[in-house]
């Protein structure tokens, strides 16, 4: 799914609809004991109940595409005869009203999850979308509509203990002791099932939604989709192509090539957001080689980073460059000292042997400050070794 079908999914989430007409729950503790099974009818709830629902549940359809949102394939075997898929199925088509089928989906997820001593709600809610298509020659959409797109989506939320506080009661006019009582927290990780591509049904896929960018919670993907090449998490895609550089340049590996793949990864960002492509950004490991070959990296380096990178990324030739790098910072770590600084500033760093000893040179301007103390550097001057 890119972001314009995601956005107009998106939309089905109001609370003055009734496009989801029950909630399914399921309550389980820090045991992995289920407390409760719940089904709650929308209509029936109180508008502020409905629209909390409606907010925890599109929360699985956020985040940035590659990093929290991140596409789950199945197999054309699984999708012709495999427990996982045709629970799924069955799910979806039944518009989750399968009790035994809701049942075996909370089991698999609670025999996978581990949360230590946190409590937890799985919630599951399904909706039909009769979707809406533009006539011919028109840019006008029509009210009517010749598919369905019945889909579900399902989320896992963390519940917060109670908490005391002092609350004003107005009757005796004083504040006393009360519980917050638990609370639902945002969903730490979910998916929709099936995905909305090309604005059609798509069963081969569903999104998955990792609210931490450093963990994909591989239990809960194994549990429910039986996948046999798990997704990686962004964090791990960042350490992995660290690592790619480091192993394969060795020595060639310095900080100007380091900057140079940091600052063009940056302006690949840039063009695409400037693109204003729906898809998630991609970069190619050929256009990766060709700033290291333009860096001076020496040819049996680049091929060795083709096939390291190949081998820590398990095939995959294209990345997500958000994934690469961290665009809000520049950081140089040594075992005396550690720098952080805006890569819009990176070009001017670089390394010089000065006496025989390596030095990191960094440039400097106005508005010094140490240990939040405004100082001064004398212009031009060189400090007596």
């Amino acid at each position: 799914m890119n972001r314009k079908e995601i956005r107009e999914i998106k939309k089905r989430f109001s609370p003055d609809t009734n496009n989801f007409g029950h909630i399914y729950g399921c309550y389980v503790n820090a045991a992995r004991e289920i407390i409760t099974y719940m089904d709650s009818p929308t209509m029936l709830m109180e508008n502020e109940e409905r629209e909390m629902y409606m907010k925890t549940l599109k929360k699985v359809l956020s985040g940035a595409l590659g990093r929290n949102l991140l596409d789950v394939e199945f197999s054309t075997a699984q999708v012709e005869d495999s427990d996982e898929h045709r629970l799924l199925q069955t799910l979806r088509t039944s518009h989750l009203s399968n009790e035994t089928m809701r049942k075996i989906l909370f089991q698999r997820i609670i025999d996978s999850v581990d949360m230590g001593d946190t409590g937890y709600v799985i919630l599951l809610a399904a909706d039909a979308y009769d979707v809406p298509y533009k006539d011919s020659g028109s840019d006008e959409w029509s009210e009517e509509s010749t598919d369905q797109f019945e889909y579900f989506v399902c989320c896992l939320c963390p519940v917060k203990d109670p908490k005391g506080a002092l609350r004003y009661l107005a009757e005796e006019k004083n504040f006393r002791g009360a519980s917050t009582g638990s609370i639902l927290g945002a969903p730490d990780m979910g998916f929709m099932f099936p995905t909305f591509d090309d604005r059609m049904t798509n069963i081969y896929q569903a999104l998955y939604y990792t609210r931490s960018s450093a963990d994909v919670h591989s239990d809960f993907l194994k549990a429910v989709f039986n996948l046999e090449k798990l997704p990686m998490a962004a964090n791990t895609q960042k350490n992995a192509f660290d690592s790619a550089l480091a192993d394969s340049l060795k020595d060639e590996c310095d900080i100007d090539i380091v900057k140079a793949l940091h600052i063009q990864i940056d302006e690949k960002i840039d063009l695409l957001k400037e693109a204003k492509s729906d898809e998630a950004p991609e970069i190619h490991i050929n256009e990766l080689e060709e700033i290291l070959m333009k860096s001076g990296t020496s040819d049996e380096a680049i091929e060795k980073f083709h096939d390291t990178c190949k081998q820590y990324f398990e095939g995959e030739e294209f990345f997500n460059p958000e994934n690469l790098i961290n665009r809000r910072q520049f950081k140089i770590e040594t075992p005396e000292v550690n720098v952080s600084v805006d890569p819009e500033h990176a070009f001017g760093i670089r390394t010089e042997v000065i006496d025989g000893r390596s030095y990191l040179m960094i440039p400097i301007s106005e508005g010094i400050t140490v240990n939040g103390v405004d100082v001064s550097i004398p212009d031009g001057s060189i400090a007596p070794n």
